[in-house]
């Protein structure tokens, strides 16, 4: 998700380490911070394939600083993610936000589409956090009230999700439709 979302910043602006972490943190950090010790690698391992290049730059009151630039062929292989995600990138939640804030970056909206009607089916299949046996447990079910607390919530965010998909999914495939009769 780390190196994912990098280049998804990188795809709007040219940055310098530090204030990509503050973005990355702003949209995964309260997961879990960025350190050095996980960004730099990161960047390296991008830089390495070729994703990403690392000019030195006059700072403005400070030392020089390492802007970090996306190639195109780092562009191709954030379109190539956004258009064919792995699977954790649609069933957690985390990586999903993710996903979602770079997806506009794809600019088909046929391709934007599939991506959402696989969140789309995702969360239409049935599932819990808590089971008798086989059997998926409603909020209704349960005594405990903090096991029904996290259904409860997770049923409302859930049911919040799916009008907002399938209200965006329409608008695409109708921004598709449009788009076809104009060519």
């Amino acid at each position: 998700m780390l190196e994912f979302a990098i280049l998804g910043f990188l795809a709007d602006t040219r940055l310098h380490g530090y204030e990509l972490r503050k973005r990355l943190a702003a949209l995964t950090g309260h997961i879990r911070p960025i350190a050095d010790g996980t960004l730099y690698p990161a960047i390296k391992r991008l830089e390495k394939a070729g994703f990403v290049t690392k000019d030195l730059e006059p700072g403005t009151v400070f030392a020089p600083r390492h802007m970090l630039t996306l190639t195109d062929a780092g562009r191709a292989e954030l379109l190539r993610l956004l258009r064919e995600p792995k699977e954790v990138f649609i069933t957690d939640e985390n990586h999903w936000f993710c996903l979602l804030a770079f997806l506009r970056l794809l600019d088909e909206p046929a391709a934007q589409a599939a991506v959402l009607k696989r969140r789309l089916k995702f969360l239409t299949t049935p599932a819990s956090f808590f089971y008798d046996g086989d059997k998926p447990l409603r909020a209704e079910d349960i005594d405990d009230p903090f096991r029904r607390g996290v259904l409860e919530i997770a049923r409302v965010t859930s049911r919040t999700e799916l009008e907002w998909l399938r209200r965006t999914i329409g608008e695409l495939e109708d921004e598709g439709e449009h788009a076809a009769v104009r060519n």
